[in-house]
């Protein structure tokens, strides 16, 4: 991120969602020993985790949080995220009545295309000048977020109006706090102006997104490479009669006598219903339908025809990774799932285990009942 953004741009990346479902606490841990400048995430409750968890780099959170919970965010050094008014007051005036001396962070979003949050130019200086005036308070950044980073016409326009932000602040005579703008898309894409940060989210873990597969250069997408990866391995392996339903429905039958292998991840695990008889596992090297409705707890492979001796169930299945020569990636299961990256990788469950290497070997496992690294 460093190398695409510039040497002496700071790198906050974004972790909500769990860490796009990689497991924010391990994956903050981790950026945070590698040099990370601070954090994103996207709710209160995912920033008061990092900081439980001695997370010491700053974190914004993007989306506006409850008042009451100002206090507390100034007290952790949380910075919090105003675009409207009423709102900010709010904040504003929960944190000058909490206790302690700390103030409260205050980072002003701009309206400039999404659609979804920000102060419009009109009330961008009047929400400056409220923080400024404030006791327990201070500015502590500007930023927007862009559409579509992999469209030069509209990211320029988006652009324009956040300069122009930046101008209506100081004909107010207000000094400009740190600014930025540049997500994933718009750093690998080269899109957008670095200004006095980035917040790469996607690229973090690896992947790139979704709109600029094939718009990139070779070096750019050579730079990255998934760090995530979705295993397991069957819990019954049955030779079924030509005939026979598979899950509830059932939307597949056998058409031979088959090997059919039970896998004990489902929709409950974030493998969506949208996969069925749509997806493929890997296994000894070989790809193999995945057959059926996909149950809350399971789905099922049809390993009749993998080579050599039978399947067992000390067989690893891989349901998105690489095995061998073989690869199923996240761009294909969103495009066989109808959706985006992004919600393949962020519906993944906290159910799910999730084992962490290191370069020099095994890192940790996180489970449901650890609730971290152990």
């Amino acid at each position: 991120m460093r190398r695409l953004a510039g040497a002496n741009v700071p790198v906050h990346p974004v972790v909500k969602a769990d860490a796009y479902g990689h497991g924010a606490v391990p994956v903050a841990r981790t950026l945070e020993a590698a040099g990370a400048d601070g954090f994103c995430v996207a709710a209160y409750d995912e920033a008061a985790a990092l900081r439980d968890a001695r997370i010491r780099r700053p974190i914004l959170v993007l989306y506006p949080v409850p008042a009451a919970w100002a206090p507390d965010a100034a007290r952790r050094r949380i910075a919090v995220t105003a675009g409207d008014l009423d709102a900010l007051d709010a904040i504003l005036r929960a944190a000058a009545a909490g206790p302690g001396r700390h103030r409260l962070r205050v980072q002003l979003e701009v309206e400039t295309g999404l659609g979804r949050g920000g102060f419009t130019l009109a009330a961008l200086p009047e929400a400056a000048k409220r923080i400024v005036g404030a006791p327990r308070a201070r500015l502590d950044g500007l930023w927007t977020h862009l559409q579509a980073p992999e469209d030069p016409g509209a990211t320029t326009v988006q652009l324009a109006r956040f300069e122009a932000a930046a101008q209506v602040l100081r004909a107010a005579g207000l000094r400009l706090p740190p600014r930025h703008v540049a997500a994933s898309g718009a750093i690998v894409a080269e899109s957008a102006v670095a200004y006095d940060g980035v917040r790469p989210g996607l690229a973090v873990y690896g992947l790139l997104p979704d709109e600029l597969h094939g718009l990139l250069a070779p070096a750019v997408v050579g730079m990255f490479r998934p760090v995530l990866s979705l295993h397991a391995r069957p819990v019954r392996i049955a030779y079924l009669p030509a005939g026979w339903g598979i899950s509830y429905g059932p939307s597949f039958r056998t058409e031979r006598p088959s090997r059919i292998a039970t896998l004990p991840l489902g929709y409950g695990d974030g493998w969506p219903r949208a996969l069925s008889n749509r997806a493929g596992a890997l296994v000894r090297g070989a790809r193999v339908p995945l057959v059926g409705n996909v149950a809350m707890d399971a789905v099922m492979a049809d390993v009749t025809d993998v080579p050599g001796p039978p399947v067992t169930t000390d067989d690893e299945f891989v349901l998105l990774g690489s095995q061998g020569d073989l690869e199923i990636t996240v761009a294909e299961l969103a495009h066989l799932g109808t959706t985006n990256s992004w919600e393949v990788v962020t519906r993944m469950a906290q159910r799910l285990p999730r084992v962490y290497h290191h370069r020099s070997g095994l890192e940790g496992v996180r489970t449901l009942v650890s609730g971290g690294l152990g």
